[in-house]
C-alpha cells in the first residue's frame, strides 16, 4: 500500500563526486556533494550557489569530477562539514561548518596534476573526469540559493584495474564499486543482481563504434 507523504529531501541515491576546483588566489578548492548525473559526454551538478565551488565554477569555467570509490568513505566524510568560504557563510555556519582552506591535507587525499584543466585531479579516485563548464541554470528561482551546472567531460581518467580483461577503452562495470550517497547516508553497489537486455544490446553497440572510431586509419 502506498502513502502519500512529504519528505523533507527527494535523495534517492546518486555516486558522490569529490569536484576540485581552483581558487582566486590559485589554491585548490575540493568539495564532496553528489547531486550529479551523465548523459553522453555530459554531467549536470546540483550545488548551492553560496558555495566555494560555485563561485570558482563561475569564475573559471572548469573542474575535475573525481569519483571515489566505496573503500574512501572516510576521507570524503573528513569533507563533510568544512567550507572553503572565509567568512563561512551564515546558514552553513548554523549547522556548524568549519572554514578549511587546506582540504586535501585534512581529508588524507593527493592533489596530481590534470592535462586540460587548471584544477587538479585526486589521485586516490579511480575515475577523475576533467570537465568545463557550459551552462549555469537557477533552480527554482534566486531565493533557492540552487543552481544546475552543465559541464562537458574533456579528458577521462581511468585506473587500469577497472577495465576489462584486454581492453582499451571499456569500464568493467563489476570492478568499479562507486560511493553513493542516499538520503545523506553513505552505501556501496551490491554484486550484480540480474543480466541486462540493455548492455546486451545498447552497450555492445557503443562498443563496437567505440572500436572502429579507434582503429588506426591505415587499417580501415
Amino acid at each position: 500500500m502506498h502513502r502519500t507523504i512529504q519528505p523533507t529531501i527527494l535523495y534517492f541515491g546518486t555516486p558522490v563526486v569529490l569536484i576540485s576546483t581552483v581558487n582566486e588566489d590559485g589554491t585548490s578548492n575540493l568539495a564532496p556533494m553528489s547531486s550529479a548525473w551523465w548523459l553522453n559526454q555530459s554531467c549536470m551538478l546540483g550545488l548551492g550557489t553560496r558555495s566555494r565551488t560555485v563561485e570558482n565554477l563561475r569564475r573559471e569555467r572548469e573542474c575535475v569530477l573525481n569519483l571515489p570509490s566505496a573503500d574512501l568513505v572516510s576521507a570524503v566524510n573528513r569533507l563533510a562539514m568544512l567550507t572553503g568560504k572565509n567568512p563561512v557563510p551564515e546558514s552553513k555556519a548554523k549547522l556548524g561548518y568549519t572554514y578549511e582552506p587546506e582540504k586535501f591535507r585534512v581529508a588524507g587525499l593527493t592533489p596530481e596534476p590534470s592535462e586540460l584543466v587548471a584544477a587538479p585531479r585526486v589521485a586516490e579516485c579511480p575515475v577523475q573526469l576533467e570537465a568545463v563548464v557550459k551552462q549555469m541554470h537557477a533552480v527554482d528561482g534566486d531565493d533557492s540559493h540552487l543552481v544546475a551546472i552543465e559541464t562537458r567531460i574533456v579528458r577521462v581518467h581511468i585506473d587500469e584495474r577497472l577495465l576489462k580483461p584486454g581492453e582499451k577503452q571499456h569500464i568493467d562495470p563489476e570492478k568499479w564499486n562507486p560511493l553513493i550517497m542516499s538520503f545523506c547516508e553513505f552505501f556501496g553497489l551490491s554484486e550484480k543482481l540480474h543480466p541486462s537486455k540493455l548492455a546486451d544490446t545498447w552497450l555492445t553497440r557503443l562498443y563496437e563504434k567505440s572500436e572502429k572510431d579507434n582503429e588506426p586509419a591505415s587499417s580501415r
